[in-house]
Formats: C-alpha cells, sequence, structure tokens
C-alpha cells in the first residue's frame, strides 16, 4: 500500500483541525459551565488536562477504527504493521507520540523566555523540519508512525466505495 502524499496528509490535518475546533469549542463551554467559570483563564491548566484527554479519546477511538473523518475525506487509514487498525492502546500510543509535533518548541517556551514572535518563528520551524523527516525517510512515514508501529497507508478507490453505503431508487 501507498503513502498519502504530503499534501493530502497536511490538507487532511487543517481539516482535522476545522473539526477539533468544534470539539474544543464544546468541551471548553462544559467546563466552564462544570466549573462555573466566568473568566477565560479560570481554572486554564485544568481545561488543558481535559482538552489533551478529550483530544485522545477522539483520535484514539477513530484510529482504532481506522480513520477520522478528516482522514476519510482525503482518503487515506491509520494501519498497523500487518495492515490492519491499530489497537485502541496502539492508537492511544500514536496520539500522545504525536505530540511531537509541538512538544519541542513548547518546552523549548518553557525553558527559556521567548517573545510570541520567536516561539512562531521556532513552532514553524519545528513542523517543517518534521514534515522534511518524513519526506526524506523511505517509506515517508512521520516519526510518530515509525515510533508506535502504525503507518498512514492510501485507501484505494474501490475500497471506499466499499465504505460508503448503497443507494437505492
Amino acid at each position: 500500500m501507498m503513502t498519502p502524499s504530503l499534501y493530502r496528509r497536511l490538507a487532511a490535518w487543517v481539516y482535522e483541525g476545522l473539526l477539533l475546533f468544534a470539539i474544543c469549542a464544546i468541551t471548553g463551554l462544559l467546563f466552564s459551565l462544570a466549573t462555573q467559570s466566568t473568566h477565560a483563564l479560570t481554572h486554564h491548566v485544568a481545561l488543558s488536562v481535559v482538552l489533551f484527554f478529550v483530544l485522545g479519546g477522539y483520535f484514539a477511538w477513530f484510529w482504532s477504527k481506522g480513520q477520522t473523518l478528516a482522514m476519510k475525506t482525503w482518503r487515506f487509514k491509520v494501519t498497523d504493521q500487518l495492515g490492519r487498525p491499530p489497537s485502541l492502546q496502539r492508537a492511544a500510543l500514536r496520539y500522545v507520540l504525536s505530540w511531537l509535533w509541538f512538544a519541542p518548541p513548547l518546552v523549548a517556551l518553557a525553558m527559556t523566555d521567548l517573545t510570541q514572535p520567536r516561539l512562531y518563528a521556532t513552532l514553524f520551524g519545528w513542523i517543517i523540519a518534521y514534515t522534511a523527516l518524513a519526506k526524506v525517510h523511505p517509506s515517508g512515514q512521520f516519526i510518530h508512525d515509525r515510533l508506535a508501529g502504525t503507518r498512514l497507508v492510501t485507501v484505494e478507490s474501490n475500497e471506499s466505495k466499499k465504505s460508503q453505503p448503497s443507494k437505492t431508487t
């Protein structure tokens, strides 16, 4: 099976971000109602932890089924090394390891006094470097997939037709 192009993976990443915006907004609303917060920064650390676990649950559940909605739209899926959907535990590991996209710049922020423009430059530079590492790897997989024992593969067009309900007229 072929690895999806970098363009398709990054396009799905942007689409996934739009979907996650809604999940984060609903989670934030429910959290604010539950904690009776009247200010956005009240309990912000607790909200960050809740969001980490909510997003982890979202990704682990969908990846253990093979695809998120964005992956389905862009016709690729996540599999284990045998071509099956990863187990829930492997999908959760992939989620934790996928934070390698953001962890180094965030650690740099915590350990230094990076100004906002330097933080954004560091984050952007790291994402470019992380993406480039997938581009030069023979299988084209990201580091977190290699470490988690998963891989992204293109869904063949006849495979995507099987997953769609048949239309009756």
